[in-house]
């Protein structure tokens, strides 16, 4: 029923999307939304700091006139996936963050995580010796770290009302093999890990007004993985949920992952709001290196995000 509901709502959104306007004047600062333009620059910049993601065309038939016809996609192929996310057991207490901000506040899943506290966030906007860009990013990392895409209601419509939290862990940036991964070997049995591996897009949702993860996976003998079987890899609070599948806006074929976009502008808005109440300013060139990391929370066993320590 789930499936049928989102499938209903994607038929709607597509012919929303058609008869919306394309956005022409940046809105960015305001509500965290990004014009055709915005986009193609900040994917510029996560291409030239991160060498795995690639721009692409897709379908001749299916090209947006309103980006540019060899920036239509970001791809990136053969990201390792070393175990199920069924298999991770959050044994932590629940972290309640904003918890009175009049909607209840987010779950942190990662308490953990929490590597830099106020004072060394102060100490580095205070710094003399770090650049701006530095400063930028350590402000970035307080504010984004096991983001939490909550669904209040457990149906699609309520992805409406679902909200999102991130706090920052250090970030380098690295560079993915493109060639398939070699497996892990467990240091508890000894025993190979069977490795799965996905291509993950990232298009521009025109309706939205911000990007818009997709993904594909592939067993350890590159064979696809079927729906359920790629559900096992993402939480499984936000499969059929915030995760739908749905037909891809560039690339034929059967239908693909998608993380829903409809509360990224949201979160976006939030983060600025941190930085710039912190005496920071966030670039929209960094949009898609936030958005990789935010988005994480829902696929957290997919190891995508190569800007760790990330430096602007």
């Amino acid at each position: 029923m789930q499936n049928v509901i989102n499938s209903v709502k994607g038929t709607a959104l597509g012919v929303a999307e058609y008869l919306i306007p394309v956005l022409k004047d940046s809105k960015f600062k305001e509500t965290g939304v990004l014009t055709p333009e915005e986009f193609v620059k900040a994917g510029d910049h996560l291409v030239h700091h991160c060498p795995t993601w690639q721009w692409s065309t897709g379908d001749e038939s299916k090209i947006k006139p309103y980006l540019p016809k060899d920036k239509q996609f970001l791809l990136t192929r053969n990201v390792p996936c070393y175990k199920r996310c069924k298999q991770m057991e959050y044994t932590e207490q629940e972290k309640i963050v904003n918890a009175d901000d009049g909607e209840g506040g987010w779950v942190d899943t990662h308490p953990s995580n929490d590597i830099l506290n106020e004072e060394n966030m102060t100490a580095q906007m205070h710094n003399e010796e770090k650049s701006d860009s530095e400063i930028m990013c350590g402000k970035l990392e307080q504010s984004l770290d096991g983001m939490n895409f909550d669904d209040d209601e457990g149906e699609a419509a309520a992805m409406e009302d679902s909200d999102l939290e991130d706090e920052a862990d250090e970030a380098e940036v690295k560079t993915l093999p493109v060639s398939e991964s070699t497996p892990k070997v467990s240091e508890a049995s000894g025993e190979i890990i069977q490795t799965r591996t996905y291509d993950l897009n990232i298009t521009y949702d025109k309706y939205y007004q911000t990007p818009r993860l997709w993904l594909t996976g592939h067993d350890e003998n590159r064979h696809p993985l079927v729906v359920e079987q790629m559900y096992e890899d993402f939480s499984q609070d936000h499969v059929k949920r915030t995760v739908t599948i749905e037909t891809h806006p560039h690339i034929p074929g059967p239908p693909m992952a998608s993380v829903h976009p409809c509360r990224h502008a949201d979160v976006m808005k939030k983060i600025i709001q941190t930085v710039t109440e912190g005496g920071g300013e966030l670039g929209v060139h960094m949009y898609l290196i936030i958005f990789l990391k935010f988005v994480q929370a829902v696929i957290p066993t997919i190891e995508y995000d190569y800007t760790q320590n990330f430096t602007m």
